[in-house]
């Protein structure tokens, strides 16, 4: 195995992306295709599009869509209204509902565990989106079929 071939198994791993050759192109360099997240969210929230952003800035590519009615999303994709937050998200089978930090999506589609998603519910202060001076605990949620919840990544108040 050569080393280009590992650096392209790491980087398709880290970002949970299929590897696409260049087409008809012999021995040209494979790209990665970032994962493409979807975003239900208010045309008029503002905190939604800070998300977005900081999605966009750590490497997935974002289809932001303006609904009328978010929660329905929420429910469409298996989040309990208890751990509901402003948008919701969908990527390669996972719904994210709320501020889900990028990374723990980096870490989610590399892991694949058998889960609805991720949720951070409500809209906790430093949350991605929500960054301000003040910064509250907050925990991201792995969301199971059944409802019943864990906590996947805990973030300290700053």
């Amino acid at each position: 195995m050569n080393r280009r071939h590992i650096l392209k198994t790491l980087l398709a791993a880290a970002f949970g992306a299929p590897l696409i050759a260049a087409a008809g192109v012999a021995g040209a360099p494979a790209t990665i295709l970032a994962p493409v997240i979807d975003v239900y969210k208010s045309a008029s929230c503002g905190c939604c599009g800070a998300w977005v952003e900081h999605l966009q800035k750590n490497g997935f590519t974002v289809r932001a869509h303006n609904v009328a009615n978010a929660p329905a999303y929420r429910a469409k994709f298996g989040i309990p209204d208890a751990l509901g937050s402003c948008h919701t998200g969908m990527v390669d089978g996972y719904a994210l509902e709320g501020h889900v930090p990028a990374r723990d999506i980096k870490r989610l589609l590399a892991q694949r565990p058998k889960a609805v998603g991720l949720a951070v519910p409500g809209m906790p202060q430093g949350s991605p989106g929500m960054e301000t001076a003040q910064s509250d605990p907050y925990d991201v949620l792995l969301v199971q079929a059944n409802g019943r919840h864990s906590v996947y990544q805990h973030y300290n108040a700053k």
